[in-house]
Order: C-alpha cells, then structure tokens, then sequence
C-alpha cells in the first residue's frame, strides 16, 4: 500500500530563536493536522530593534500523511 503525503507551508516566529518559532510552528500545526512526519525550513529572517534582534522569523514545509 503507498502513502500519500501532503505538505503545507506556514509561518511563526518566537521572541527567542529561530528553533522556538520551528517548535511553535509544529505544535501549532499539530492541533488539527495529525501525522506529522518533517518540517523544512524554507528561509529564516529575524525583525532588529536598534542593535538587538527582537524576533525570529521562520518560513516551513510541514508534511503529513493522509489516511
């Protein structure tokens, strides 16, 4: 039997890393789509504040299976 993924891209950002607005992504994610399997990070950015980096930014391909 052969498995049918599907991907979705979405986006999140976090006030402390970029791998805290991945994890954000994924349990957000998780509420209503079941079987995750990756995320692929598309591109990365962050927002600065005079000399300091004040949020990170992060553009994903979530895959799932589909039963």
């Amino acid at each position: 039997m052969s498995k049918v993924v599907k991907v979705i891209e979405v986006l999140s950002q976090s006030n402390k890393s970029w791998e805290d607005a991945t994890a954000k992504a994924v349990k957000a994610a998780s509420k209503s789509i079941k079987g995750i399997k990756s995320i692929y990070i598309v591109d990365m950015s962050a927002k600065v504040d005079g000399d300091k980096i004040v949020q990170y930014r992060i553009n994903a391909k979530i895959s799932f299976l589909i039963k």
